[in-house]
């Protein structure tokens, strides 16, 4: 396992193909309550698809990386994106990349689009949350039912290890304290200027395509949207056709600039 420091904590991370000048690298964004290691081989399969490498690193809490406190502050997303990732990316040396970000990990992606944009491409968002809905608290919910009466715990132990509570809690205590159903990054859309690439399955348990609307309605910047037949998880349920989409994205990010 591998190891940075960034933002005063011990980072998980992986590489996944080689470096190549000119190449963006990938950079993966997990998930509520996602690791390194939950993304399974699907960074490999799309760094072979596109020729590029691929970054993987588990936030504080989740992991092989330090552990955390919880409920996380309600604005623990935007703190992510605006103030912890730059300093992950910079701890690796990456400043010409793609974020691909899933659920927290694709509003993560996108407040760094807004706040920052230093280096960014372009970035890929999957079950994305622009506001809360009814639906992402409820899925929550029955998620906690799960690891506190069911097998979730065991099963997340294997991926997250002692740090399995923080990596539970972190999530679930931080979406269901009072106050956050208000949450929303609405706002920060006009400001992003990489192309975006929303995906959300119509099927998903923690989010409706209201989440792809609000990116239509918010983002100047060039759109692509797809609602595919699916749960939460578009490159795990659909992983070929997932694969062929963002490759085609990422493909169109590489091509030069035309003349006007």
């Amino acid at each position: 396992m591998a190891i940075l420091q960034a933002h005063g904590c011990d980072i998980e991370y992986e590489w996944v193909g080689e470096r190549v000048a000119g190449r963006p690298t990938l950079v993966f964004v997990h998930q509520g309550l996602g690791s390194v290691g939950l993304w399974r081989d699907f960074p490999a399969r799309l760094a072979a698809a596109t020729g590029c490498p691929a970054f993987l690193y588990s936030r504080e809490g989740y992991g092989g990386s330090s552990t955390c406190a919880w409920p996380r502050p309600r604005d623990f997303m935007q703190i992510e994106g605006r103030d912890r990732l730059p300093e992950v990316l910079a701890a690796a040396g990456i400043d010409d990349f793609i974020l691909l970000g899933h659920s927290d990990g694709g509003t993560i992606a996108l407040v760094y689009a807004a706040e920052v944009r230093t280096g960014l491409r372009g970035l890929i968002v999957e079950a994305f949350h622009v506001f809360v809905e009814a639906v992402t608290l409820d899925g929550i919910r029955r998620a906690r039912e799960s690891y506190e009466q069911g097998d979730l715990r065991e099963k997340l132990e294997r991926h997250h290890g002692t740090n399995v509570d923080s990596a539970f809690y972190g999530w679930a205590a931080s979406w269901l304290q009072p106050g956050m159903d208000a949450f929303s990054i609405a706002d920060m859309l006009p400001r992003i200027e990489a192309p975006v690439l929303g995906i959300l399955g119509t099927r998903d348990d923690y989010g409706t395509t209201a989440q792809l609307d609000s990116l239509a309605e918010g983002v100047r910047a060039p759109l692509e949207l797809a609602s595919p037949d699916c749960g939460h998880s578009p490159h795990e349920e659909l992983e070929a056709e997932m694969l062929a989409l963002m490759a085609g994205f990422v493909a169109r990010l590489q091509e030069p600039a035309q003349s006007p």
